[in-house]
């Protein structure tokens, strides 16, 4: 195969992965009954621990008022509970539940596992390379999403 083969193999191939990425968050959606953005808030709680509500909406990009339809419904079915800071009694952290920790280690540990496990066959130069090819390709995505983002409507 020649490089220009390879380059566009590699380019189809990320965009079966970006679309394996999509199913798989849908179904982890469905099964929690919850929508694709309530998914991307919980991901936000589960990752970084207690928010607050403003950095919820910065890391959705959502409106104050939307984030809190969001929290809303997350706290309705569970996943979320909203607490006050310790440190600032007035200043509320949304944090996820116990059943939220519960469901992400049912439906996301396999998935982490076996992609520990395939990774495995890897030598630590190509893991080089494959963290250094994320890292790239994560940056285009963002200078893109960027780019779109800041386009007038047409």
């Amino acid at each position: 195969m020649s490089k220009s083969e390879l380059v566009y193999h590699v380019a189809r191939e990320i965009r079966l992965l970006q679309q394996s990425f999509d199913a798989f968050d849908e179904a982890a959606a469905g099964r929690l009954g919850i929508n694709r953005t309530d998914l991307r808030a919980l991901d936000v709680v589960l990752g970084r621990g207690p928010v607050t509500a403003g950095e919820l909406t910065a890391a959705l990009r959502l409106s104050p008022a939307a984030t809190t339809t969001v929290i809303d419904r997350l706290e309705r079915v569970g996943l979320v509970a909203r607490t006050r800071d310790a440190a600032n009694r007035r200043r509320v952290l949304v944090e996820a539940t116990e059943a939220a920790r519960a469901a992400e280690r049912r439906i996301y540990r396999p998935v982490g596992e076996a992609g520990l496990r395939a990774l495995t066959r890897y030598d630590h130069g190509q893991l080089e390379t494959i963290v250094d090819f994320l890292t790239t390709a994560r940056a285009v995505q963002q200078e893109h999403a960027e780019r779109v983002a800041a386009e007038p409507a047409d």
